[in-house]
């Protein structure tokens, strides 16, 4: 219904404006991808702490988020690397009790610990790699923010992760594979930190590219205005003229 008096439709990542294709279907209004940006800020490689855990997570704890899977990959990681990964999860939600009881089912209980809610980069110090086990995601922040941050990680396929990896997608991993993501992590852990930040380095590179607060803002923008000039409104060019038109 609102599809019929909408003038402009901004998706901030094209798979979910595949999805908007796919369940509401075609509209008249104009439709663009505005990807999601990060701060020169967020662009400030985070280094881990002398304590951090081998692996962490940061997102809320529902399974959406693939956590089962991640803790499930820990007795295979462990049988690779020869020692027990830890594995630190940052975050608040749902099955926080149903992941606490499987990591004690699958003999991990005191491997995984549950650090709460805090900032992205704080959190960021508290492992050396992230996993982003996930089952669905649109255009994941913290998934920019890490790869802003060069911090070396491991994702699955899905959503626009893919977009935020960009030439890097080969990466990827697919989800609900407790094997594929255990060999992908411990490849990770048993490689030197020099050698998992050729890649997290270069993925920053890409995302302080194109992944950027200017280019998200100066989209938006350019939107209203397209959307404005195609109801016959007066040449608006400075954002202020814009939001005055649009009032």
């Amino acid at each position: 219904l609102l599809a019929r008096t909408t003038d402009l439709l901004l998706f901030e990542s094209a798979y979910i404006g595949r999805r908007y294709q796919q369940f509401v279907g075609k509209v008249d209004a104009l439709q663009r991808v505005i990807v999601n940006g990060v701060s020169p800020a967020e662009l400030v490689p985070v280094e881990p702490a002398p304590d951090a855990a081998d692996l962490f997570y940061i997102g809320e704890l529902r399974s959406a988020k693939g956590i089962d899977t991640l803790i499930d990959s820990l007795p295979m990681i462990e049988r690779k690397i020869g020692r027990r990964p830890s594995l630190v999860l940052v975050g608040s939600g749902p099955d926080r009790d149903r992941l606490q009881a499987h990591a004690a089912e699958v003999g991990f209980a005191d491997s995984v610990h549950f650090a709460g809610v805090m900032p992205a980069r704080e959190a960021f110090r508290l492992g050396h790699i992230l996993v982003v086990p996930s089952r669905a995601e649109s255009l994941p922040y913290v998934v920019l923010e890490a790869a802003g941050a060069s911090v070396p990680m491991v994702a699955t396929d899905v959503g626009g992760i893919p977009e935020i990896f960009g030439p890097y997608a080969s990466e990827l991993i697919r989800c609900d594979r407790p094997l594929a993501l255990a060999d992908a992590l411990a490849a990770k852990l048993n490689a030197k930190r020099d050698e998992n930040l050729v890649l997290a380095r270069r993925l920053a590179a890409f995302v302080g590219a194109k992944f950027t607060l200017a280019n998200m803002v100066e989209g938006v923008l350019d939107g209203y205005r397209e959307a404005l000039a195609r109801k016959g409104a007066p040449h608006v060019g400075d954002g202020a003229t814009l939001r005055q038109a649009a009032e």
